[in-house]
């Protein structure tokens, strides 16, 4: 999906091998000191100040997938929240251009970031850091298999080195429905197909972080963990199957399968993912709780360990609540899945300004601070660096 990086807001749009878990936080130990450049409390996350954690230790705050429209009011609410990187879908070069653009008309807010470095430094020169990523490697079949080209494996090898050169640091591989390379989540029982395994392998030799679970089915998901050697895998947004058996959440399985492989976790803010399912009678689903996002992150924590939970909130600030769902009519995301009418997002989390809502909350049921230091961006910052060697 692409999605606007213009000054003003846009009309509406639709919408196996395992790594032992202590083995690679061992050999993520100095990575983890990567994590602590300088942090907020909740309150001066509040204001979008910038200050010490309660720990004493300095600390980031990553979002590990928001689709909202880039525009300089998201960068306003981006600082709201107190949030130093986002991590923003991107599928084509057109969509890569207008954010290149963006960042030239503000040069002073915002850069692109392809290193853990460039996090860092975005940070230090008080921008906020943007890293690409795609959430489904079918958003550019046409670019694998372009017209008058012979189609072969090295077609899958060019698009991915195109979109890395561009920026691309996260690839996903289906969005809900099945497409050439496996199963979306509307197909669980898909496997990865033969292309998809050379996807994958082409994704790890470039150092591209493997996004699965969430839009991507479940067998197809572990079957790319198992081919993945020990390499980290994240799920960058979804939300917990376990809970609401809604076919967008993931399963236990996949969760700490991801885990094992030394992956990261992150859930999003999507009201129906929490409250709807395949028994949902009713057109339109009430508005999820704060509270039954708390009640997902502390599930996750007791399924995984904080070691492997980070935010991915799937914000869609200036577009998701202008667009009107007809779900009966809709393929990627039928009745079972969301409800008709604007897209919801939980309540007191609608967007990322109001992150610091979800801190307080966290810390109120028992999480210690130097477990939400992790959550909110240590944890990605050490997978990041782990996936792309710098």
């Amino acid at each position: 999906m692409t999605f606007g990086t213009s000054d003003e807001k846009p009309a509406a749009r639709d919408r196996g091998a395992r790594l032992d878990r202590r083995q690679f936080l061992r050999g993520s130990a100095a990575l983890a000191a990567a994590g602590a450049a300088a942090g907020a409390t909740p309150a001066t996350m509040a204001a979008g100040a910038d200050a010490p954690a309660a720990t004493g230790t300095a600390r980031i705050v990553i979002n590990g997938l928001d689709t909202s429209d880039v525009t300089a009011e998201f960068l306003g609410l981006l600082r709201q929240g107190g949030v130093h990187c986002s991590h923003v879908s991107k599928d084509d070069a057109y969509s890569y251009g207008s954010l290149l653009r963006f960042v030239d008309r503000h040069p002073k807010e915002v850069a692109i970031a392809k290193t853990t470095e460039a996090i860092l430094q975005a940070k230090r020169d008080g921008k906020i850091a943007l890293v690409c990523g795609s959430q489904a490697a079918s958003d550019y079949i046409p670019q694998l298999f372009p017209e008058g080209v012979r189609k072969t494996y090295e077609t899958v090898a060019v698009a991915l080195r195109v979109n890395y050169e561009l920026g691309m640091r996260t690839q996903g591989i289906a969005y809900n429905t099945a497409n050439i390379f496996g199963g979306g989540c509307l197909e669980p029982r898909s496997p990865l197909t033969r292309v998809g395994r050379r996807l994958v392998e082409e994704i790890h030799k470039l150092r591209i972080l493997l996004d699965v679970g969430g839009h991507t089915g479940e067998q197809t998901s572990l079957d790319a963990l198992a081919m993945s050697g020990g390499v980290p895998v994240v799920c960058t947004h979804t939300n917990i199957a376990a809970l609401k058996p809604n076919p967008r959440a993931t399963s236990d399985r996949v969760l700490e399968a991801i885990a094992r492989s030394g992956g990261v976790i992150g859930l999003t803010a999507i009201s129906d993912f929490l409250v709807r399912d395949a028994d949902a009678k009713n057109p339109r689903s009430p508005q999820a709780t704060l509270e039954m996002l708390l009640d997902q992150y502390d599930y996750l924590k007791r399924l995984v360990g904080i070691d492997h939970i980070g935010l991915g909130t799937d914000h869609i600030w200036g577009w998701g609540n202008e667009y009107v769902h007809a779900a009966e009519d809709n393929i990627l995301f039928p009745p079972d899945t969301m409800s008709d009418g604007p897209s919801q997002l939980v309540k007191d989390f609608e967007n990322v300004a109001k992150l610091p809502n979800l801190e307080r909350g966290l810390l109120s049921r028992g999480w210690r601070q130097a477990e939400l230091d992790q959550l909110m961006g240590a944890n990605w910052l050490r997978i990041y660096k782990a996936a792309w060697g710098a």
